[in-house]
């Protein structure tokens, strides 16, 4: 059976990665094709735990170090548990969030540098990537401004704070932002950018374009 295909969506949370994962997903069942949705951190039993972790508000002074540790614990287990499993059975992977997200949040907001990432990469991924990377670019203000709202309401609906990436000052931000572009800059071939304020059907427009070509690549 051929491997299947992973793909991953990358970007500042707000940037709509959720959103065009659910309608991607259903583009791709619609047309037959057998496919997987995860997320990081989480996606599996032990990913939820961590991720619950990772992103209380509550554990504001979670060391950078610990916190890229759990990142890749997460990463670990959703690679033998859900990833690997899914490509061997020919299956199609989305994933929201993989280590590009590492690189940028961790390597770049948290300063701990590209080659701590991909070394860790390296080791405990068994050096897996993805065959294609959607990394959303909307205006940085206007993701931000989304994210932060989200959290308010998801912590006013169910009493949970998952803020605290989101309670990080702007320079973080614009630290992720210039990694994501730098990785992107560095990895063309892998990593399609689909920049500015765009409309929802407008980033899946280009979306369906970007997967299409890739899916008559990969089976030619």
């Amino acid at each position: 059976m051929p491997r299947g295909l992973f793909i991953t969506f990358e970007g500042l949370d707000g940037s709509g990665k959720t959103t065009q994962i659910r309608k991607l997903a259903a583009w791709l069942e619609r047309r037959g094709h057998a496919t997987v949705v995860t997320r990081q951190p989480g996606g599996t039993s032990t990913g939820d735990r961590i991720r619950e972790i990772l992103l209380d508000a509550r554990n504001a002074h979670l060391a950078s170090m610990t916190e890229m540790a759990l990142m890749f614990a997460d990463r670990a287990q959703a690679i033998a548990e859900v990833i690997e499993p899914a490509l061997a059975a020919g299956k199609i992977v989305l994933c929201d969030r993989y280590t590009d997200s590492s690189e940028a949040y961790q390597g770049g907001g948290r300063q701990l540098g590209s080659e701590t990432i991909l070394a860790l990469h390296r080791l405990v991924c068994g050096n897996l990537q993805p065959d294609l990377t959607l990394l959303l670019l909307p205006g940085f203000d206007a993701s931000l401004a989304r994210a932060r709202r989200r959290n308010s309401r998801t912590e006013a609906r169910g009493g949970k704070n998952e803020g605290r990436f989101e309670a990080e000052q702007d320079a973080f931000f614009r630290r992720v932002w210039e990694k994501y572009r730098e990785i992107a800059e560095r990895e063309p071939q892998r990593v399609v950018r689909i920049e500015g304020d765009l409309g929802i059907d407008e980033v899946y427009e280009q979306i369906v374009e970007i997967v299409s070509e890739r899916i008559v690549t990969a089976s030619a």
